[in-house]
């Protein structure tokens, strides 16, 4: 990214790269979101950095990367579990402040999930593009180069006072968001009022999926018994993130962050704002069941969401200002 570089990548793990809250204003144009694939944990690990809330992170899938940190710094990592190293000592706690020195930073496989969100003070210095830091891997713009992290790549931060270090200093209080599994309990989505899907609306919820190794940011795709599909293929029309589409093979794709803007699939129904953030961490062959809601559900479901970050909003800044 940068000569003033303050971390260099020395393994990039199986799919790093940098992401934000997303690019809005130009699906218009063809042009996905992107952003963390759950942007209010990624918000979060700013805040206990001291970001703003649209600082670029690192997201992080299956293995974390190794890096070498080239000044001070300090970080915050959300999401599923991941073994955090600094130069060969035990374990560093996530879900807090964390004040490290020069030296090696190594993130391993993650647990509990595929994917959690690494912070540091003064964020990632990506430019921006289209008004975000987002990386867009379909597009191949943002981020670093478009693309995820390779070994080699120099990555500069924003300006961040740390006092100088020696050692690794954590707070003693962290904050943990517990929200579901993808497989704890049920998906919500809404079902469009389509006639003509209504049989394979019903048999959608009626058995449990599997994530297909194929999925990626662009869309969870699933495997199960195969549901029947429209009698004739349909025009483009527009999706989103948390579109449920049906190919013609029948076997449905959630659509997630990197989702295009159209599409000529038939539409089951939208996974709920609340519930899709969930299935960033939905692994390869994870177990999936999803069930229909109405309206007022889904934003009740919405407004609990935003009512438990709210309070731990609340929490990280009062133990900050300590």
């Amino acid at each position: 990214m940068s000569d003033d570089a303050a971390i260099e990548v020395l393994a990039p793990g199986p799919l790093s790269s940098v992401q934000d809250q997303g690019r809005y204003g130009w699906r218009h144009l063809g042009v996905a979101r992107s952003g963390a694939l759950d942007p209010d944990l990624a918000a979060l690990a700013n805040r206990l950095v001291g970001n703003d809330a649209d600082a670029a992170v690192l997201e992080l899938c299956l293995h974390g990367p190794q890096l070498r940190l080239l000044r001070p710094l300090r970080l915050a990592l959300l999401g599923a579990t991941v073994d955090l190293r600094f130069d060969g000592r035990p374990r560093l706690a996530m879900g807090r402040p964390i004040d490290l020195p020069t030296g090696e930073l190594r993130l391993g496989g993650l647990r509990g999930g595929v994917r959690a969100w690494l912070a540091v003070a003064g964020g990632f210095a990506a430019p921006l593009a289209l008004g975000s830091r987002s990386t867009d891997l379909r597009g191949g713009f943002g981020g670093c180069a478009g693309r995820a992290l390779r070994a080699g790549d120099r990555l500069a931060l924003g300006v961040a006072a740390l006092p100088a270090i020696d050692a690794p200093r954590g707070s003693s209080w962290w904050v943990d968001p517990e929200f579901d599994p993808p497989d704890l309990s049920p998906i919500r989505y809404r079902a469009l009022p389509t006639p003509a899907l209504a049989e394979a609306q019903a048999r959608f919820v009626a058995q449990a999926w599997r994530v297909a190794a194929a999925s990626d940011r662009q869309g969870l795709r699933l495997n199960g018994e195969a549901l029947p599909p429209p009698a004739a293929a349909g025009v483009s029309e527009p999706v989103a993130p948390g579109t449920v589409q049906l190919p013609p093979d029948g076997q449905p794709i959630v659509l997630l962050a990197d989702a295009q803007t159209v599409g000529g699939y038939a539409r089951l129904g939208h996974v709920i704002a609340a519930d899709l953030p969930r299935l960033a961490q939905a692994g390869p062959n994870a177990r999936l069941r999803f069930r229909a809601c109405d309206a007022a559900e889904a934003a009740a479901a919405w407004r609990e969401r935003q009512q438990r970050l709210a309070r731990l909003r609340v929490a990280v800044d009062a133990r900050l200002r300590a």
